[in-house]
């Protein structure tokens, strides 16, 4: 199974750019060095986000977890960097009940693999 309503996944700036290459965040200073050491900036945060996009296109959802609030889903794979290399992550989506459109929660690293 895919994502569902892949083509509708919300990808807010403030979580690429304030979070996930974030240099000064607490906890996304981590992820920040992680990213970049593939070629991913905070200026060029679409490029981040276009490669998401199509993370969720390519692969699969390896686990799905409802919650009161709605369904959070887990995609792992490679993530094609803009340095060519595809490291392999997990990807965190989440789907309000009531609502069709995913968005992003979190990515991060996965055991170090890159293809």
């Amino acid at each position: 199974m895919r994502l569902p309503n892949q083509q509708k996944a919300i990808i807010p700036e403030m979580k690429i750019r304030g979070y996930l290459l974030s240099t000064s965040h607490p906890y996304g200073r981590y992820k920040a060095a992680f990213f970049k050491r593939f070629g991913f900036r905070a200026k060029y945060w679409e490029l981040m986000a276009s490669a998401l996009r199509v993370h969720a296109e390519q692969y699969e959802v390896v686990r799905v977890e409802d919650t009161e609030f709605g369904s959070r889903y887990i995609v792992e794979g490679p993530l094609r960097a803009p340095d060519g290399r595809a490291p392999i992550v997990r990807v965190v989506w989440f789907i309000e009940k009531g609502d069709d459109h995913p968005r992003l929660v979190t990515v991060y690293p996965l055991g170090g693999g890159i293809l």
